[in-house]
């Protein structure tokens, strides 16, 4: 035992016991740390949980020497205390908290006994900190070290919570808990408020997440039943669309005019050009290729006639459509030219492309109409 542990802490000989025991024991906890740590980094991202920090840390000595003071008498040794090893895992939503839970659950002996939820145990008109604790031993047939027996034994702490949670809990935990003295009534209140905010939010977010989900699951399933009319022209809905491939029977046609092989590229930024001629659902979009595909049709097959390409980009047959499209409504060189620079980027060579399109398309019907 150590006089100058006593000396330097005030302790009284059996906390100075636990004291030196936990000097003792340092090399096994660091070792735990790190597996622990490890171990949750590596099952959080092979479930695809987005999680904002998983860390470790081992209680400080000037930390623990001051929690047996405050508690005086309450722990008889080490092995009573839960949190020298403490772990945690800060997720972004609520319903993530679980699933993480569920994952610790299934890698360590847990004791349930003195593990907590504090998300659960507050009444109905209070607020607070919110926190999953489960109290973890780790198995034999996880991970065991000869040289550090104890190793399979000590009893160490996982936290849960989300960013909000930890937010709170950092505010709550430097406003009172550390500031050794009575917080007056009215800031009392207004961390509740807050508390209740950030409880509000972090719901929020968590429906949110799960209305987004519910939508695109339904868009999916509209999509792929063909019920376009039903479905808004947008970003998650245009890329389940492309999914059809439905501008893959223009493109070969328009190849086997060349025998041309056909270079995919991304037909994203078409929803731009398709949003800017207002095209309002995917039932519009199946309608121009319905409609325009024959004119679109012709209008490559006339621009590709004195040439000898063998590779053509996927997207010649979109821009014919839309030119085609474009020239129906009236809109001439300048919509064509407008369209070019949407999707381009605005450019002098436009004009020209825009006039080479109109003069072919004046060779096609609908322009003679």
């Amino acid at each position: 035992m150590s006089e100058d542990s006593v000396e330097k802490y005030g302790l009284n000989p059996a906390e100075t016991m636990i004291l030196e025991d936990y000097r003792d024991k340092l090399p096994v906890f660091e070792k735990m740390r790190d597996f622990v740590c490890d171990l949750l980094k590596k099952k959080v991202a092979e479930n695809n949980i987005y999680v904002t920090a998983v860390e470790a840390r081992i209680k400080a000595e000037a930390s623990l020497a001051e929690k047996l003071e405050r508690k005086n008498g309450k722990y008889k040794s080490l092995t009573d205390l839960t949190d020298i090893l403490g772990a945690r895992v800060i997720a972004f939503y609520n319903d993530d908290v679980d699933k993480i839970a569920a994952l610790v659950e299934s890698l360590f002996e847990i004791d349930w006994r003195n593990s907590v939820d504090k998300r659960k145990m507050h009444e109905l008109d209070s607020f607070g900190y919110n926190s999953l604790h489960f109290i973890c031993t780790i198995p034999k047939a996880l991970f065991e070290d000869p040289e550090y027996p104890e190793l399979n034994e000590i009893r160490f702490e996982i936290q849960m919570r989300t960013a909000l949670q930890h937010v709170w809990a950092t505010l709550d935990h430097d406003t009172g808990y550390k500031s050794g003295f009575e917080i007056p009534r009215e800031y009392l209140r207004n961390l509740n408020r807050l508390a209740g905010m950030l409880e509000l939010v972090d719901e929020q977010f968590c429906k949110i997440r799960t209305d987004i989900n519910n939508y695109r699951y339904h868009v999916q399933s509209l999509v792929h039943s063909g019920r376009f009319d039903e479905v808004a022209l947008n970003g998650d809905s245009f890329t389940n669309y492309l999914k059809l491939r439905p501008f893959d029977k223009l493109n070969q046609r328009i190849a086997a005019i060349n025998q041309a092989e056909i270079h995919e590229s991304s037909m994203m930024p078409f929803l731009k050009a398709l949003k800017f001629l207002r095209f309002e659902t995917l039932a519009d979009v199946d309608k121009l290729i319905k409609e325009d595909s024959d004119d679109a049709y012709h209008l490559a097959a006339f621009q590709l006639a004195n040439t000898d390409l063998d590779i053509i980009n996927s997207s010649l047959g979109v821009i014919s459509l839309l030119v085609v499209y474009i020239l129906k409504k009236g809109g001439g060189v300048a919509g064509i030219r407008t369209i070019l620079d949407d999707l381009y980027g605005e450019s002098s060579g436009h004009e020209a492309w825009a006039n080479r399109l109109y003069k072919n398309a004046l060779k096609l019907s609908f322009m003679n109409r």
